[in-house]
């Protein structure tokens, strides 16, 4: 597998990459809406107890095949299809697509609309090109590694997605950065609305802190565009859950860091979790401790 990837590269793959993102955000809304209107949704366990939608199943297909098509070397991991891929076979994988075809799951199950589509190319154990697209939130993030983050609102029910000039669509989004701390404004921070305990201590020490609440990836986008200071994770995550962000937060002047203060890793493991972590704006600043016991 190569060792890297030339940054010209990155910069072609960019816009197919977020037009497959648009696409299967498409397929998830439309399926979305139509499931808004039923009395009863379809909701599969996974052996980890964790919910799969139809609309999982299909927006995985979608993106699958999509990046196969667009890289036939480049191996791919998504969270529906992982467990076909035995950790014998990815134990050495150190270049490969890390997707979670809808994050947020429990977003779309109980109709809050805050889920995302994430993809993420991972090279070296590092995140070099990542998209996250909230199809009902309208937003669409993208980054390349050595290159400024960028977002757009991006309504699915406006765009003429398949014909869309990708290239012009990027190049006229904004710039993206994190907002800088200010001791005497509020710290701003990301939560889910079912976050615990340890969420609530760790907030307790910052600075008048208030919450923004949203759902997926779209909390750490939050801290790339300067919306929230940091968003505290401190329950179970997996690898497809982070790798996109990453990117889009790092290139904003943030970043994504675990208990030792280091940047998140990719590393092929036979769970493919995180550890805790936090999504600061500021990496020199002084921030809380974050747990180290899972």
């Amino acid at each position: 597998m190569q060792e890297s990837i030339p940054h010209s590269q990155l910069q072609l793959w960019l816009p197919q990459v977020a037009q497959i993102a648009l696409q299967a955000g498409r397929l998830i809304s439309q399926m979305y809406r139509e499931n808004q209107q039923q009395a009863f949704l379809d909701v599969e366990k996974k052996k980890d107890g964790t919910p799969v939608t139809e609309a999982d199943l299909q927006a995985d297909r979608l993106i699958s095949q999509a990046l196969m098509t667009l890289t036939p070397n480049i191996p791919l991991v998504t969270e529906e299809s992982v467990a076909k891929v035995p950790f014998e076979q990815r134990q050495n994988w150190s270049t490969f697509w890390l997707v979670d075809p809808m994050d947020g799951t429990k977003e779309f199950i109980e109709g809050t609309g805050e889920f995302s589509v994430n993809i993420a190319l991972v090279v070296n154990h590092r995140p070099v090109l990542g998209v996250v697209y909230g199809p009902e939130v309208g937003r669409l993030y993208c980054a390349i590694e050595g290159a400024q983050s960028i977002a757009t609102d991006a309504d699915v029910y406006q765009l003429d997605i398949d014909n869309l000039d990708m290239l012009r669509f990027l190049q006229a989004a904004e710039m993206i950065q994190t907002a800088p701390l200010n001791p005497k404004h509020p710290t701003k921070v990301a939560v889910s609305r079912r976050h615990g305990g340890r969420t609530e201590l760790f907030m307790s020490e910052l600075n008048k802190p208030q919450t923004v609440k949203m759902g997926s990836a779209l909390k750490s986008c939050l801290v790339a565009e300067g919306k929230a200071h940091v968003y505290p994770r401190f329950g179970p995550t997996s690898l497809w859950d982070t790798a996109a962000s990453q990117v889009i937060v790092e290139q904003a002047g943030g970043a994504i860091i675990n208990a030792a203060g280091h940047a998140l890793e990719y590393v092929q493991t036979p769970s493919l979790l995180n550890p805790f972590f936090l999504v600061i704006c500021d990496p020199q600043a002084q921030w809380p401790k974050i747990p180290e016991i899972m």
